[in-house]
C-alpha cells in the first residue's frame, strides 16, 4: 500500500467515524425521547446498524479481518433482538399471532351448528 493511499484511507476512516459518532449521538437522543415505543425500537435497531458500521471502519483502520467477524455476529444478534422486541410490542398490543399473516379460523356459533 502506498503512503498516499494509506493517508487517504486514514482520512476517510476518520471522517467516517466522526459522522458515525454524530449519528450515534442523534440516535441516542431519539432513543431517550421516543415518543412512542415503536420510535425507540427503530432507534435501537439503527443504533445496532451504526455499531456494525463503526466496527467495520475500525476493522479497516486496524487491518484486522477478525473485527469483521465480530461485526457479523453482532448484526445477527441485533437482528434477533429487533425481531424479539417487535414481537413483544405486537403481543403487548393484544394482537393475536398468526403464522404467515393468515387469519385463524373463526369458531362457529351454536346457531350456525344447529342449522347444519
Amino acid at each position: 500500500m502506498t503512503a498516499s493511499f494509506a493517508n487517504l484511507q486514514t482520512l476517510a476512516c476518520g471522517i467516517s467515524l466522526t459522522m458515525l459518532l454524530v449519528s450515534v449521538l442523534l440516535v441516542l437522543i431519539r432513543l431517550w425521547r421516543g415518543p412512542s415505543t415503536a420510535d425507540r425500537v427503530v432507534a435501537l435497531d439503527l443504533f445496532s446498524v451504526l455499531v456494525v458500521a463503526i466496527l467495520v471502519v475500525v476493522a479497516i483502520l486496524r487491518e484486522e479481518s477478525a473485527d469483521l467477524d465480530v461485526a457479523i455476529a453482532y448484526s445477527l444478534v441485533a437482528y434477533l433482538g429487533t425481531v424479539a422486541l417487535a414481537r413483544y410490542i405486537h403481543w403487548r398490543a393484544g394482537v393475536p399471532h398468526h403464522s404467515a399473516g393468515r387469519r385463524a379460523p373463526q369458531p362457529h356459533s351454536d346457531e350456525e351448528t344447529a342449522h347444519d
